[in-house]
């Protein structure tokens, strides 16, 4: 709608009208955002009582599944199931293949691996890319799909598609009720005929690699990509890079008309990672607008930064090391061919070593907080491989 809206298909009013229609109520973003990925997370992580992450929130249902957490919370103060005894490598394990055959946000990753850090639990980039090439994507939700997470609800919510996904999963996993996995899902049923949002794994809505994790000389630590929400034929490409140090830079420069870009042209914002501004959701640059207007709805766009769970495009994020601690980002210029290749899982800056190693004598970086909590920040956040986290928690 908003790509819509900037190619000037549709004005203000009709924005107006359709953001009345979908947002209606309160509760999170009636997509696979970020919120509603977590809440999805948290259940397949066991840490919530199953059926909670779907109920639109002015339900019965949602009050259903409330009354039953408050019984439960007692219940647990007398019979503790503690975090740590949920928080192991199968439940994670569990979470990231559900993130993959849900579509879900890019921002999952960034809190899984924080979490399991926090937990003691070893897993690694590696592991997101490993589970989602082995897991199709089976919901048709947007930005993935067509869909609604009202439509998810009504379909089942996640213990249906959790049940599908059965013989993909570690189904000896205790989760809060103090039951095992396999044991929840006995009574739950398999997608149904009468609806389409939950496919199944003989008939999903798409292949395996809903998510899938790049490295190469852009990103040595590696970056992520959300391929269900990408352009097919931008899998693979080379383009000259157009750099942008901020999203101040971005919001200056990418509607102006004197701007040469074209729709093979690689955006690349860098300054966006956990040190340069806290990691904002600012890796889904706008189309520029005389692209827009001649109906380009996507290029490929390369940060180190995050992006909405609710964002489409051929967007790579989370580059590591960012450009601030003096990653590879730092170094591009306007110009310079970037190839990306998703199926190689490839991100690269191709420009020959001497050169690079000649830019990198000239970097100047942006000095440190003199004091207080943004001193504390800068001198001890995790880079994004590594959740973004504090080093010393």
């Amino acid at each position: 709608m908003w790509a819509k809206y900037r190619a000037g298909d549709i004005d203000e009013s009709e924005v107006s009208t359709v953001e009345g229609a979908l947002a209606t109520t309160s509760g999170t973003c009636m997509v696979m955002g970020t919120a509603s990925t977590m809440a999805c997370m948290a259940e397949a992580l066991g840490l919530m009582l199953p059926g909670g992450a779907t109920p639109p929130s002015p339900t019965g249902a949602r009050l259903r599944h409330a009354t039953e957490t408050g019984r439960r919370a007692a219940e647990l103060a007398h019979n503790p199931v503690t975090p740590s005894q949920i928080l192991d490598r199968a439940g994670f394990l569990n979470a990231i293949r559900v993130l993959a055959a849900i579509g879900g946000s890019t921002n999952a990753i960034v809190h899984l691996l924080a979490v399991a850090r926090r937990a003691k639990v070893d897993i690694t980039l590696r592991d997101f890319d490993l589970v989602a090439a082995q897991t199709p994507l089976l919901l048709d939700l947007k930005p993935s799909g067509s869909g609604y997470m009202e439509d998810f609800d009504q379909a089942g919510g996640l213990p249906t598609l959790m049940k599908e996904l059965a013989p993909l999963l570690d189904l000896e996993h205790i989760g809060i009720s103090g039951k095992s996995l396999g044991n929840e899902l006995l009574d739950v049923a398999p997608p149904q005929p009468w609806q389409s949002t939950i496919r199944t794994l003989g008939k999903p809505l798409g292949p395996v690699g809903a998510l899938a994790v790049l490295s190469g000389t852009l990103a040595p630590d590696g970056a992520v990509i959300k391929t269900s929400a990408a352009t097919q034929a931008l899998m693979q490409h080379t383009g000259p890079a157009i750099v942008f140090e901020s999203s101040d830079d971005v919001a200056a420069r990418i509607d102006d008309p004197d701007l040469v870009v074209t729709a093979d042209h690689v955006l690349v914002l860098r300054n966006s990672g956990p040190v340069g501004a806290g990691m904002p959701e600012s890796g889904s640059m706008a189309i520029p607008r005389k692209l827009a207007e001649l109906g380009v709805t996507d290029m490929v766009r390369v940060s180190d930064a995050r992006m909405s769970g609710t964002s489409y495009g051929t967007v790579v994020l989370h580059c590591a090391p960012e450009s601030a601690v003096g990653g590879p980002l730092a170094l591009v210029r306007d110009g310079d061919l970037i190839r990306l290749d998703v199926a190689a899982r490839r991100i690269d800056l191709l420009v020959d070593d001497v050169e690079l190693e000649a830019r990198r004598l000239n970097i100047t970086r942006k000095p440190s907080a003199a004091r207080g909590w943004l001193r504390l920040y800068q001198d001890h956040v995790l880079q994004a491989d590594t959740g973004a986290d504090m080093d010393f928690l």
